[in-house]
């Protein structure tokens, strides 16, 4: 269906969407780095593989998890639902997942940490899933994989 780019430290990552689904797979070359598969439709949960390891991506009130088993392995802060802004915490790092612009349905978000951009997700054009994602190569693949899961979850909502 269409495609997302990550930037990781061995290489390039590629998020393949499955057709008629807000579901993907993570690939590194031929390699397959995560699975991420929609469980809810109509609700803000999915199931995602990465290895050998299952998370669970889901939203509980104003927060996303990222959990592995009983332990949160990320979270992502929504205080303001409308404004579709994020807060996430890594490492003692804060890091605000933002759109570009405040109009609704706009879909290329920012990455920052404190004010300085530091990645972003931008679709290829006005009517495709596919977009390009540049994130910081000292995040994790699992953190990566997050935010991805996190922007493609406000996009579905936009759809």
């Amino acid at each position: 269906m269409g495609s997302v780019r990550l930037r990781y430290p061995e290489g390039m990552l590629t998020v393949v969407h499955k057709a008629f689904s807000y579901s993907f797979d993570v690939m590194q070359g031929a390699n397959t780095v995560a699975l991420a598969r929609n469980v809810s439709g109509w609700r803000d949960r999915a199931e995602i593989r990465i290895d050998a390891d299952i998370y669970t991506a889901r939203r509980d009130g104003n927060s996303y998890l990222f959990e592995l088993g009983s332990r949160v392995a990320a979270r992502a802060d929504q205080p303001r639902k409308w404004l579709r802004e994020f807060f996430i915490e890594h490492e003692g790092r804060r890091y605000t997942l933002r759109p570009k612009s405040r109009f609704l349905f706009r879909r290329h978000f920012l990455l920052l940490e404190g004010s300085t951009q530091v990645g972003s997700v931008a679709p290829d054009g006005a009517f495709t899933r596919k977009a390009g994602v540049e994130l910081p190569p000292t995040l994790p693949v699992f953190l990566q994989v997050f935010i991805t899961w996190l922007v493609m979850t406000m996009w579905k909502r936009d759809d």
